[in-house]
């Protein structure tokens, strides 16, 4: 058996997968370091090698929802600076939610070694420790009277067309266990059979393709969002007080993608990528060649002559 310890570097696609959503999948990139611990087990001079991971890492990403089409947003049953009812309508278009992680991951790996190539699998326990979630859209604003056609273009009202708006917030996300596995081979010369007197490197270098799946949803309890820019400008304030203090700060949150009650019910992760390992062999207690044997001899020394024991 042979112990190792070292460390690795990973790099990816980073996929957000709603289970239903206008948005679709997310598409991102994300990266990773940490370091492990391994076991080799096997035959001696087999080319074969059972293998044992554990270690910790961080991994960090960036993943983005582009909108496939146009959403809206309705506020019914508003009074304009006339007193007249209407209501009040967001046409939400180009809208992008940006999503930047950090987690500390705990990966723990099975897997078999032969000659150069190797394969593992496993989970990959993960604590998301720090969320940010970035939205930018563009929106239309607009008034529909049931005596009338639609009244656009009218910034008195708070109607406008394409209005920019952005926003940041900060977002949780639930604790992840993802399903993980990755097959690569090792690099440069090797040998096939293993043993303390079969010439060896002290230092392995490794590279593989990889995929974590989750396996729980990723969801979070909605948080509060807030958009950095609304209608909140004194030539318009008599029409909000109007419209009772109602804007898209009201109806738009930064990140209800991934709230329970926004787009999805349900969110899984999956990252696919390539992995960079390394690993150094720990110094180990090697069989002795000439031992004490039962007349009390003690190991040659370096004169070459034989003592006893007194």
């Amino acid at each position: 058996m042979d112990n190792y310890i070292g460390g690795y570097a990973n790099v990816g696609e980073w996929s957000l997968l709603p289970s239903e959503s206008n948005y679709g999948p997310s598409w991102g990139v994300a990266g990773g370091v940490g370091f492990l611990y391994e076991m080799q087990a096997g035959p001696t001079y087999s080319s074969t090698r059972f293998l044992l991971d554990v270690g910790v890492g961080a991994q960090g990403g960036m993943t983005a929802f582009k909108q496939k089409k146009t959403s809206y947003v309705e506020l019914l049953n508003q009074k304009d600076l006339d007193g007249m009812t209407f209501d009040y309508m967001y046409e939400v278009m180009n809208r992008k939610d940006q999503y930047n992680d950090l987690a500390v991951q705990i990966p723990l790996m099975i897997g078999v070694q032969h000659k150069k190539f190797y394969m593992m699998a496993g989970v990959k326990a993960g604590m998301h420790v720090l969320t940010k979630a970035h939205t930018t859209a563009t929106i239309n604003t607009y008034g529909r009277y049931s005596e009338f056609a639609e009244f656009r273009n009218m910034p008195e009202y708070q109607f406008f067309n394409d209005y920019a708006l952005k926003g940041t917030s900060n977002a949780k996300l639930n604790f992840s266990l993802d399903l993980s596995a990755e097959i690569g081979g090792r690099l440069g010369l090797v040998t096939d059979a293993v043993g303390f007197d079969v010439p060896k490197r002290k230092i392995e270098y490794r590279l593989a393709g990889f995929f974590d799946y989750g396996l729980l949803d990723i969801h979070t309890a909605p948080q509060p969002g807030t958009l950095v820019q609304d209608f909140t400008t004194p030539s318009v304030y008599n029409a909000i007080e109007a419209y009772n203090k109602k804007t898209m700060v009201n109806d738009l949150k930064v990140n209800d993608i991934m709230s329970t009650t926004g787009f999805a019910s349900k969110v899984n992760n999956l990252v696919i990528g390539l992995k960079f390992t390394i690993l150094f062999q720990l110094p180990e207690k090697l069989p002795c060649t000439i031992c004490r044997d039962a007349y009390g001899l003690r190991p040659i020394p370096r004169s070459g002559r034989l003592k006893y024991d007194e």
